[in-house]
């Protein structure tokens, strides 16, 4: 049924067929005109600008206006006779940003910068939390008085004698060996 329906569509109009594409609705939801000019052929080459390689293969503004085409008819004459905002509208034509505007260090290191403190914070915030409601109390085997308490049983059982905690301590001194 659906084949039949699709088919009965393609062969009604081409642009009703265009409506139904995945592309068309997802850029005609995003408010853009998904007539067929708006279309992107992907067969030619596309401008691309780097501080790597300046100079793209093809010019920034593929459609010209005809303020546009009149200045690219101006520019076949004598550049004595154009402005400097002609001269700028000109490059402008054919570059988006200068080799300038492209070195410009970008600001983004400071929104990344506060989204990693921001993520510190709320994991200092978590684990805060956890220590006061998760957590228990301290185990009392961790206090001063108990790991003492340990030690001093542990070098009366004499507690690896030959290579382990018994041999480095000194049982004629009472002390640890230096």
């Amino acid at each position: 049924m659906l084949v039949s329906i699709t088919a009965s569509l393609r062969g009604a109009r081409p642009l009703v067929w265009r409506g139904l594409s995945t592309s068309a609705l997802t850029r005609a939801a995003q408010g853009h005109d998904v007539t067929e000019t708006s279309s992107v052929d992907f067969t030619k080459p596309m401008y691309c600008e780097r501080r790597e390689v300046p100079l793209p293969d093809v010019p920034f503004v593929s459609q010209l206006t005809p303020e546009q085409k009149a200045l690219k008819e101006k520019e076949t004459r004598s550049w004595k006779e154009l402005t400097k905002e002609e001269k700028i509208a000109l490059y402008r034509i054919s570059f988006n940003r200068s080799y300038e505007e492209m070195k410009k260090k970008s600001q983004d290191w400071k929104t990344i910068v506060g989204g990693v403190f921001y993520f510190i914070g709320l994991s200092g915030l978590i684990l805060l939390w956890q220590r006061i409601y998760v957590y228990g109390p301290v185990p009392h085997t961790l206090s001063e008085e108990w790991i003492a308490m340990q030690t001093k049983r542990m070098l009366d059982m004499r507690v690896g004698p030959v290579t382990g905690f018994s041999s480095h301590w000194d049982y004629q001194k009472n002390e640890w060996k230096k």
